[in-house]
């Protein structure tokens, strides 16, 4: 796939997929800036956001002053970052995700961009993929582990990279 320095951007991370998949396959965290260096490429970057849940249960990183230093190091690194608060419903399910918003974003910044990155392997974001290439005219990456990543998003991404060849590079061991 063609890589170029006059190519626009953005970086769309899902960090609580890549943390629970870094996590669960590895019991690593996720190098973030060495991510979002290897998505840019020598490109010109537009946008970085990383969408986040706040809330104690979360684990990413427990604890309010770990959550907000963890939120903080990420804007450090170059990234918006965009949190929303955990649902907990009356029955004591849970529901935390960004798609919809990481979805709409990806819309609304397609024609400001000539490639767009997402960081998940969460295959609900195959059609958006599908939507952005066929009618925005986007080429699309997806960067995530390919042991937690849809097929059905590998098949219609332009390009993939597995963080999981290169632990040492994209992995922070606890």
């Amino acid at each position: 796939m063609m890589k170029h320095k006059e190519q626009r951007v953005g970086v769309f991370v899902d960090v609580a997929n890549m943390y629970h998949s870094a996590k669960n396959l590895y019991n690593a965290r996720v190098n973030f800036k060495e991510v979002l260096r290897v998505a840019v490429a020598q490109r010109k970057l537009i946008r970085a956001i990383a969408y986040v849940i706040t809330s104690e249960t979360t684990g990413i990183p427990r604890g309010k002053t770990a959550e907000k230093s963890f939120f903080e190091a990420l804007e450090k690194q170059g990234f918006e970052v965009k949190a929303k608060d955990l649902q907990v419903f009356f029955s004591g399910a849970k529901k935390a995700d960004w798609d919809v918003g990481i979805a709409v974003d990806a819309v609304k910044l397609a024609d400001r961009l000539d490639s767009l990155i997402l960081v998940t392997g969460d295959g609900d974001f195959a059609p958006l993929v599908s939507y952005l290439q066929e009618n925005k005219g986007c080429q699309v990456e997806v960067i995530a582990f390919s042991k937690t990543t849809s097929q059905k998003l590998l098949e219609v991404a332009d390009d993939f990279i597995d963080l999981g060849k290169s632990p040492t590079k994209f992995l922070i061991r606890k």
